[in-house]
């Protein structure tokens, strides 16, 4: 489905009303738009809680306290540069 919206002199889009519902859109949410050839695609930005558990955690640090993994960490990075 292709909805028409225009861009004002200052660069800014409306977000259709039926955009907005079929993303579930809310005043004061933030959205990406992603390019893609010759395309904008405009998506939801995905909230921390959708995130979890997309990261594997490496066997070595299950189990681990963050206080541990984040000593670790910069054991790891001691003369590193930033």
């Amino acid at each position: 489905m292709d909805i028409a919206a225009k861009i004002t002199s200052k660069g800014q889009v409306t977000v259709p009303k039926t955009v907005r519902d079929a993303l579930g859109l809310r005043e004061g949410d933030q959205v990406v738009f992603r390019l893609e050839a010759n395309r904008a695609v405009l998506a939801r930005t995905p909230d921390f809680l959708s995130l979890a558990g997309s990261v594997a955690v490496p066997a070595s640090k299950r189990g681990s306290s963050w206080d541990d993994v984040i000593a670790d960490t910069r054991r790891q990075r001691v003369g590193r540069p930033r």
